[in-house]
């Protein structure tokens, strides 16, 4: 007899058993409590160094207070919670294992640059479907000041930025996956694969991320069979205005037309004009913290039935920089959708 199959297409997945976003929680900084979604997030700290000594300890302070508002809002404690996949920029991902290593909850610690949230609710959702926990959290971080520290220059050197350049959010998003039922549904994935284009701006980020965000969304759209109109919106994470116009542009020529449905965190987060933020906001907490804070509440009330999540990722380090590589590309797909209650 043959075995029943949940890959679909060439690079996506659906799951054995449904699984549910049981709650989410955003913490941002300052200048994000500042932009157009200040309102909808759960923490806004005034200090960016959330009372720490350092930017690094800063930024694990972000995913400390995100999973413990998560945890709070779904009336969970660390004991319930399976399995953390977390990650974050920093080199050994060190905003994530000081952060959370108190809760004493077993970790898979990701790096997939700013797609990490995609890559940390994709393997969590695999987790979750596949029988292996009932509660799982898929979180992720990133932090202006420490983000500059480790792949720019420090911020007392105060060096000019092009107007390609995306502003690294001051961020977390927290999410519990559960089997439990919940009002928002994750329905399925499409892992992404690496793009190289050939770009080696480093301060233009958006145009190394687009041609995997583009990648991942053809195929997401073929393996399920669907148009772009299927889904309310098609939500990439971090392509910024510089970004957003390559993907279309490049979909286009696909004969894929996204530019009705299409939106992007990098620009929802920040206003370019009053904020001096260049092409937008970038960074694993830019899509994250946009996610929980703005799309989820418009799945769960039924303002959207069903949207493409697609954080998207530079892959590249001061060292590949500096010896002259190029810096490819990666983005993930998660497809959310607005389940409606059933009589029991």
């Amino acid at each position: 007899m043959a075995k029943e199959t949940f890959s679909v297409g060439e690079q996506s997945v659906i799951f054995p058993r449904d699984v549910y976003v049981a709650s989410s929680a955003s913490v941002v900084g300052k200048k994000e409590g500042e932009g157009p979604l200040g309102e909808a997030f759960d923490m806004i700290c005034d200090d960016d160094k959330f009372g720490e000594d350092t930017w690094e300890q800063a930024e694990s302070a972000l995913q400390k207070e995100a999973l413990a508002l998560a945890m709070g809002k779904a009336g969970m404690k660390p004991k319930d919670v399976r399995y953390l996949f977390a990650g974050d920029l920093l080199g050994q991902n060190i905003a994530t294992s000081f952060g959370l290593m108190d809760y004493e909850i077993p970790l898979f610690g990701l790096y997939g640059a700013c797609s990490t949230a995609g890559e940390s609710l994709s393997l969590a959702s695999m987790c979750v479907g596949a029988g292996y926990a009932k509660t799982v959290a898929a979180l992720t971080s990133s932090h202006f000041a420490s983000a500059e520290k480790q792949f720019r220059y420090p911020l007392e050197y105060a060096n000019q930025r092009p107007v390609s350049a995306t502003w690294t959010v001051t961020g977390s998003g927290a999410f519990l996956l559960s089997c439990k039922r919940s009002s928002v549904r994750i329905t399925g994935i499409t892992t992404g694969k690496i793009v190289d284009m050939g770009i080696k701006d480093s301060m233009n980020m958006g145009a190394a991320m687009a041609p995997a965000a583009a990648d991942v969304i053809k195929q997401n759209l073929e393996d399920f069979g669907r148009r772009p109109s299927d889904y309310d919106k098609i939500v990439t994470g971090d392509l910024g205005y510089v970004g957003q116009e390559i993907l279309i542009d490049l979909l286009k020529k696909e004969k894929i037309d996204i530019s009705g449905v299409h939106e992007d965190c990098g620009i929802l987060i920040f206003d370019k004009e009053t904020q001096g933020t260049g092409s937008g906001g970038s960074g694993c907490g830019c899509s994250a913290a946009t996610l929980s804070a703005h799309y989820l509440p418009r799945l769960t009330d039924g303002g959207c039935r069903r949207i493409l999540f697609v954080p998207t990722g530079a892959l590249l380090s001061t060292v590949s920089f500096n010896e002259g590589q190029n810096v490819p590309g990666i983005a993930h797909a998660v497809v959310i959708e607005h389940m409606d209650e059933e009589a029991e």
